[in-house]
């Protein structure tokens, strides 16, 4: 980073961002409230797409951002709005039919119509969003685009220019509370996103941006913040806080929440999401100045709502935070804004229409129930579209396989009339469709690192599907099965050594044969750690979305029938005897 540029750009930003409300004092003490949402992922209203009816899970969690609006309106009223803020940690514009359909179906870069999210964020009065990484997936002139749409600052000091190292993006914002007989309450905002953007969307970003590892960044702006005058520094940051990453190689911690809070002097509060995780309240001391520094995280999707209230006192011509606390407000217990619902009727009506589209009919029902533990028709539906379109672009010269993983454990294909949104429940992620060239020993290598999903089970000892997966909190999204070649997952065996009998065409796979290997882009970008594919020779690219590639399959042969792509060829043993 060019640090005389960014210094004056700040400076520059700074003076231009102050945002004069009255706030009221009692005595020497103030007290303000800062709100934060997450990981909204295009949740708008309370209504789950994939199954056209209203949200609802076995918490009965609701979702959206009418939800987070009543909320922040209840707030707004005790607290007092001059003394408030709400602030987002990022992952916005990407997750729902509803994202989709104005990112594809009707782009806002091609119609101008405001985006959805900024439609509804703008409405509600945010302060500030900071940048997530699924901010990218649908290219930088469509977030910019949305940038623009925005009444709120968009922040992301660690993404920066490939070439100048400067801030492609406002680094922080600062809001002033002026208080009754005394100088202004002076809040800094700093928001810091995601490294792995560089992995999972690589094909958007390469030559264009970099990502600066969140401490160091963090290192740099805070202090230029507190010299600028804040009272109070705030980090909203799209990472989690375990200190870990989901991939490999040189690039910074993922997950660097607790460790900016850490290692970073200067900041009050710590305000992130990225992990869809609910943290009422978690105190991190800083290893330099010894102070507690809070951080929060309000789950996902809108479901929860961080509320942080700082007590600042005036001593010495000066405020300072004397004490801090927060916790999180679960949505369920309101009603939806009725102001956000008639503002987003007429674009949530369009995605209802296009998800409801029939493309195909089913000869017979089809579930992902069980695709995490059995092989099952609806993913080798996946993987059968995906052999399908690489082999038709790179030939057969060498074996296609695919590579699917069990996103969803909720969707079907119903018998008879299948429609987009069935699909979509599906297929739940943007993903585009690659191709690279992986030898046998790398396949059954790539398989072994898979197979680590499963809990080591004895031969003889009780299998319950329910705590069978997930081991060591792997997700469904990082377990992949593999079509095109048998194997068996031996999970009486321990880690490493479970993958018997990888046989292509009934012979067994030398350890140097080359195939041909469907994946997603996700996987191919590192996402998941997997061996060997992140290096692979890519020998298709084309940016076939996965999940349209599946509509168009159905929609081209008018039938989905399993007899025509169903074919077995992976099952779970114990010491060579099916576990189910």
């Amino acid at each position: 980073m060019r640090k005389p540029l960014a210094m004056a750009a700040a400076v520059a930003m700074a003076a231009g961002m102050a945002a004069a409300t009255p706030a009221a004092a009692a005595g020497n003490d103030v007290t303000i409230t800062v709100m934060e949402s997450s990981d909204l992922h295009g949740n708008a209203l309370n209504w789950d797409y994939f199954k056209n009816a209203e949200y609802d899970d076995s918490a009965h969690n609701d979702v959206g951002l009418a939800k987070v609006s009543t909320l922040v309106n209840q707030i707004r009223a005790d607290r007092g709005r001059s003394r408030t803020m709400l602030l987002d940690s990022g992952d916005t514009i990407q997750g729902t039919p509803l994202d989709y359909y104005y990112a594809k179906v009707e782009p806002i870069t091609e119609t101008g119509v405001t985006h959805p999210m900024a439609r509804a964020m703008n409405a509600i009065g945010y302060d500030a969003v900071t940048l997530g990484n699924h901010e990218f997936n649908y290219g930088l002139p469509l977030l910019a685009k949305w940038i623009r749409q925005m009444k709120a600052p968009v922040l992301g000091a660690n993404a920066v220019d490939e070439r100048t190292g400067i801030p492609a993006y406002l680094p922080f914002t600062m809001k002033t509370m002026p208080v009754h007989g005394k100088r202004p309450v002076r809040v800094g905002v700093l928001g810091l996103t995601n490294p792995g953007i560089a992995i999972w969307d690589k094909a958007n970003v390469e030559g264009k941006l970099r990502f600066t590892d969140l401490v160091e960044s963090a290192k740099f702006w805070v202090p230029i913040i507190r010299k600028l005058g804040a009272d109070v520094v705030l980090v909203t940051a799209h990472a989690g806080d375990n200190g870990m990453s989901s991939y490999e190689g040189d690039l910074p911690v993922e997950n660097a929440s607790a460790m900016v809070a850490e290692e970073v002097p200067g900041i009050d509060a710590v305000l992130f999401g990225h992990a869809h995780n609910e943290v009422p309240q978690r105190f991190v001391t800083n290893k330099v100045t010894g102070q507690q520094v809070l951080l929060t995280e309000p789950s996902k999707w809108g479901q929860r709502l961080s509320v942080v209230d700082f007590k600042l006192s005036w001593s010495r011509g000066r405020w300072q935070v004397s004490s801090k606390s927060s916790t999180t407000l679960n949505t369920n217990t309101v009603p939806e804004d009725p102001r956000i619902v008639s503002l987003m009727t007429e674009q949530h009506d369009k995605t209802v229409a296009y998800v409801n589209q029939p493309v195909a009919e089913s000869v017979s029902e089809l579930s992902a129930a069980e695709s995490r533990y059995k092989d099952t028709a609806i993913l080798d539906y996946i993987n059968a579209v995906q052999t399908s379109v690489v082999t038709s672009a790179v030939g057969d010269a060498k074996p296609v396989l695919s590579i699917a993983a069990p996103f969803s454990r909720t969707a079907v294909f119903p018998a008879g009339q299948v429609t987009i949104r069935d699909i979509a429940g599906l297929y739940i992620y943007d993903n585009t469709l690659e191709a690279v060239t992986m030898t046998g020993a790398q396949v059954k290598d790539y398989l072994e690192y898979s197979a680590k999903y499963f809990n080591q089970t004895p031969a003889g000892a009780p299998v319950d599907p329910e705590t069978l997966t997930n081991a060591g909190g792997q997700p469904d999204y990082n377990y992949d099965v593999l079509s095109g070649v048998t194997y068996d997952v031996d999970i009486s065996r321990p880690v490493g050594s479970r993958i018997v009998g990888l046989a292509f065409d009934g012979v067994a796979v030398d350890p140097a044969q080359e195939f041909v290997v469907a994946v997603n882009n996700y996987r191919r970008s590192g996402g998941g750690g997997f061996p060997h594919v992140s290096t692979a020779p890519v020998v298709y690219n084309a940016q076939v979305e996965i999940r349209q590639a599946l509509i168009d399959y159905a929609q081209e042969a008018g039938t989905i029938d399993e007899s025509t792509f169903f074919a077995p060829n992976w099952r779970l043993v114990r010491e060579g005897v099916p576990v189910f």
